[in-house]
């Protein structure tokens, strides 16, 4: 067929999703057939039958005017060549999206909120990106909650210190960001992020620590333990996109070792905007590694080499503190259902969680020195 389209729609149910799902039957499709092995064990695992499943399979056929399954007899069908690669891509590309769709998620979101419940509370964070915050935001808006409050928290992801710096312009009241255990405020991170915080002016509220590591393929092949592995073996290694705190703990690792991104060797996939997307990127075979968090790499079916513990905080301005929205959110974190969210994903754990925390305390590095007063002129 000549005449082909992507035609895009969704539709309101009782869960919330999460992620980059987005429901699609051919992909659905090729996927159990993927993971079973066979259209009979696919259809089991969908609850269909096994002519339904044959049947689909012409049908997107036609639809593509390409083969999607190898027959052999007496042997299962398997998944030809073209389907393999357009399961991947597609894969590849709802990962690629995870920063959007979420985005276009929480706004659709918020537009059913107002429309069912004027009263309820929202919230604009800007934030790095991260899989535990559409839980965090999932659990804010659910009904029930022992104040009678539901918090719709519009989540945007972007980059540490794009993050920081929306807050600054304005542009949403509470933002994410995320930072490895430092002690020396000449480090590369230490001097990106102070310009960004100012003590008095920001206050911090402790959200969560996770794990960041690398990123590997099953069994390890390349035997990597840290970044000047990656270096020094010529890894094709997945960045990040300027702007993230990622991208920065690469330079920041690399520092530590006396080297640099230019000591890297760039993977074929081009420069990525989340986690899932860089593990995506390694288990498509188009890069050996990646730094990304742990739930990230258990997603994809990939080994994780843990490097870094970070603390992730939500940061505001200090009137924005007392906003009820605010106190809300302070409110859910604190909340143990928060910590038991946090366990079900590797690599996490609550940390001072609803806190507010002192810049100068939570981030030793940040070493605050008054101007001196001006002396007075001599007579």
């Amino acid at each position: 067929m000549k005449d082909r389209g992507v035609h895009l729609q969704y539709s309101f149910q009782p869960r919330s999703q999460r992620g980059a799902q987005v429901h699609n039957p051919l992909f659905e499709l090729l996927s159990a057939i993927a993971e079973h092995g066979s259209i009979l064990h696919a259809a089991k695992a969908m609850g269909a039958s096994y002519r339904h499943v044959w049947g689909a399979c012409k049908h997107w056929e036609g639809v593509l005017g390409e083969p999607l399954l190898h027959w052999a007899q007496g042997q299962p069908a398997r998944l030809t060549p073209f389907a393999e690669r357009l399961l991947w891509a597609e894969k590849r590309a709802r990962s690629r999206l995870v920063p959007h769709i979420e985005a276009l998620r929480a706004e659709l979101e918020r537009v059913l909120a107002e429309a069912l419940d004027g009263d309820q509370q929202v919230l604009s964070v800007h934030a790095s990106h991260d899989l535990a915050l559409p839980l965090l935001r999932e659990f804010a808006a659910a009904p029930g909650q022992p104040d009678g409050q539901r918090l719709h928290i519009e989540l945007k992801f972007t980059g540490s210190m794009d993050a920081l710096r929306a807050l600054a312009a304005g542009r949403c009241a509470v933002a994410g960001f995320h930072v490895p255990p430092l002690t020396d405020s000449r480090t590369l991170y230490a001097r990106a992020l102070k310009p960004l915080l100012e003590p008095g002016r920001h206050k911090l509220i402790g959200c969560m620590h996770r794990q960041q590591g690398l990123l590997v393929a099953r069994g390890n092949p390349l035997q990597l333990r840290n970044m000047g592995d990656v270096a020094t073996q010529g890894a094709r290694f997945v960045q990040r996109q300027q702007g993230s705190g990622t991208r920065l703990l690469v330079d920041h690792l690399l520092a530590e070792q006396g080297l640099d991104a230019g000591d890297l060797a760039a993977a074929d996939a081009p420069t990525e905007d989340s986690h899932v997307a860089v593990a995506a990127a390694v288990a498509s075979g188009l890069g050996d590694c990646a730094l990304g968090i742990a739930a990230a790499a258990e997603d994809f079916g990939l080994d994780f080499v843990p490097l870094v513990e970070e603390e992730y905080f939500l940061v505001c301005l200090t009137p924005t503190l007392e906003q009820p929205a605010v106190q809300t959110l302070r409110r859910r974190l604190r909340n143990a259902r928060w910590a038991e969210l946090l366990a079900t994903l590797p690599g996490y754990r609550a940390a001072s969680a609803g806190q507010v925390l002192s810049l100068t305390r939570a981030l030793p590095w940040w070493h605050f020195r008054a101007p001196k007063p001006a002396r007075a002129p001599r007579t």
